[in-house]
């Protein structure tokens, strides 16, 4: 049997991450979007209601969140063979999950630059990593 060894993923496999949670998650806020008008009578709710934008982030942040505190990864990481490890324990607690995805939609706003910092920076760790104290490992097989 051949030892694994870890490795940060390429930008092509966390980009293919991203793109296979971002269906996923919008399948999921399709869902919460029907719950949220049937609860309002049938009637359509606003893009700019601002309770109906935070039910849905935090419908994204549980998506997210149970999946990283349910053996570190979502299905898209899964797929890619990517894992999110805590550098303090092996399991990434709620308060972590928490800090990575309020950091990692910061990183969004700024055009993705706290992304990009996992290969320009020295430590190769995102905004949201650092924020978090998280870690993202590919484990390749030699």
């Amino acid at each position: 049997m051949n030892p694994e060894t870890p490795d940060t993923p390429s930008p092509l496999r966390l980009f293919a991450v991203i793109a296979y949670d971002l269906m996923l998650l919008l399948s999921v806020l399709l869902l919460a979007g029907f719950v949220a008008v049937v609860f309002n009578g049938g009637e359509a709710i606003g893009a700019k209601n601002p309770v109906f934008v935070v039910y849905l982030l935090a419908v994204s942040f549980f998506f997210y969140g149970w999946f990283w505190t349910h053996g570190g990864q979502t299905l898209g990481m899964r797929a890619w063979k990517v894992y999110l490890i805590s550098r303090s324990s092996s399991d990434i607690s709620w308060k972590q999950a928490a800090m990575r995805f309020i950091v990692a939609i910061v990183s969004w706003l700024c055009l993705g630059l706290g992304f990009y910092w996992q290969w320009l920076g020295k430590n190769r760790q995102s905004w949201h990593d650092t924020a978090s104290m998280t870690r993202l490992l590919v484990i390749k097989k030699t």
